[in-house]
């Protein structure tokens, strides 16, 4: 028998919601490994508040980035079901790292392996799996090189966000991936 937990209080539900949005903040400017304290200072609420809530740094990561990693994938949807595959791609591309420059949390949460049966680790396992679709529709339509593979996105990210002009950075990372006839 699987016992429902209790709702929270509202002011409960409020030093949590606090508590996550404060962590984005943080975690979107400092990374994830920020420290805790300052967390709860900016979410105005002691640091036993935090424990309380969120018993490891893990849980506050997940409570923070599930619903970016969610917007992640949608973007991936989104390209999905763009009718040229390298539309798509490109579009996964630009939303993807501005996402990463504009946050870099994020990004982190998106290079780092998390437990197995974490929420985090599920959506980014499922998000994987559209990538790879993404990828496959490029390269059978002809647009993307053929040998280019998931892994070598790390690759597109950080050439991308090497230069202040990730747009610039980008456009000639993806100049390079076009297949030519």
């Amino acid at each position: 028998m699987t016992v429902e937990p209790r709702p929270l209080r509202a002011d409960a539900r409020r030093n949590r919601e606090a508590l996550v949005a404060a962590a984005r903040e943080v975690f979107g400017v400092k990374g994830i490994d920020a420290p805790l304290d300052e967390i709860a200072r900016r979410a105005e609420v002691a640091i036993g508040t935090l424990y309380n809530r969120f018993p490891t740094r893990a849980d506050l990561v997940e409570a923070a980035f599930l619903p970016v990693l969610e917007e992640a994938e949608a973007i991936a949807e989104e390209a999905l079901a763009c009718e040229d595959p390298w539309a798509g791609f490109v579009l996964f591309l630009e939303r993807s790292v501005l996402m990463q420059v504009t946050d870099r949390g994020f990004m982190q949460v998106c290079t780092r392996a998390f437990d197995r049966g974490s929420g985090l680790e599920k959506v980014k396992q499922a998000n994987a799996s559209r990538i790879a679709r993404i990828i496959a529709r490029a390269q059978d339509a002809g647009a993307l090189q053929a040998g280019f593979r998931g892994e070598d996105l790390a690759i597109v990210f950080a050439a991308a966000t090497a230069t202040p002009d990730w747009r610039r950075g980008l456009a000639l990372v993806l100049d390079g991936l076009r297949s030519r006839p």
